[in-house]
């Protein structure tokens, strides 16, 4: 069955196709589209270690993730008890959502344009979050920083890890990738 809304395409990626794969082609000297890095999938996690006390909590928290990323999020649980952290086996101990497609887009959209700029004394995120395969993690202290979060009405500001999953492989090309989206990377130089 056919999609009825074709037409829309999301702003960052519309961006992409026309501004930045066709910088990255030049730049990197790929011959094929195909070969420029891009964005696969945007994973958003959330502890929540109160969750397994009280289920309220828990579920606040999940409203506010489903409201920021468009998208209900999945309650991860404990895999083995630990007594030393009052932690039960299969107790609920986190959420996790994880964007493709224009959901993702759409999120990185309103995270560098909108919830970024909200964070104070913001000078960029270091550029050390970086794995081997090009992927890049950040951690966001409160989700407030959305202006899709109602403050008056949060119980609890919690912060939350965000892993950019790219096709880059190599972490120069995923930062360049990650810059000509208008991610913002602290200065060389520039401290805490």
């Amino acid at each position: 069955m056919k999609s009825t809304n074709t037409a829309y395409v999301p702003r960052m990626k519309e961006k992409y196709q026309k501004e930045i794969a066709p910088v990255l082609m030049k730049e990197k000297g790929y011959k094929n589209i195909h070969q420029v890095p891009r964005l696969v999938k945007i994973a958003i996690n959330m502890g929540v270690k109160e969750g397994a006390v009280d289920i309220k909590i828990l579920d606040a928290v999940k409203a506010d993730l489903a409201t920021i990323t468009g998208q209900s999020p999945v309650v991860t649980r404990a895999r083995k008890s630990i007594s030393a952290f009052k932690l039960r086996e299969g107790s609920p101990i986190g959420l996790k959502v994880t964007l493709r497609g224009a959901r993702m887009y759409e999120f990185l959209d309103r995270l560098v344009n909108v919830a970024m700029p909200r964070i104070r004394d913001f000078r960029g995120f270091p550029d050390t979050g970086f794995d081997q395969q090009g992927n890049f993690s950040v951690g966001l202290q409160e989700q407030i920083i959305f202006p899709e979060v109602d403050y008056d009405k949060v119980k609890k500001t919690q912060g939350m890890d965000i892993t950019f999953v790219t096709t880059g492989g190599k972490r120069d090309e995923s930062k360049r990738l990650l810059e000509l989206l208008g991610f913002p990377f602290r200065k060389q130089g520039i401290e805490k």
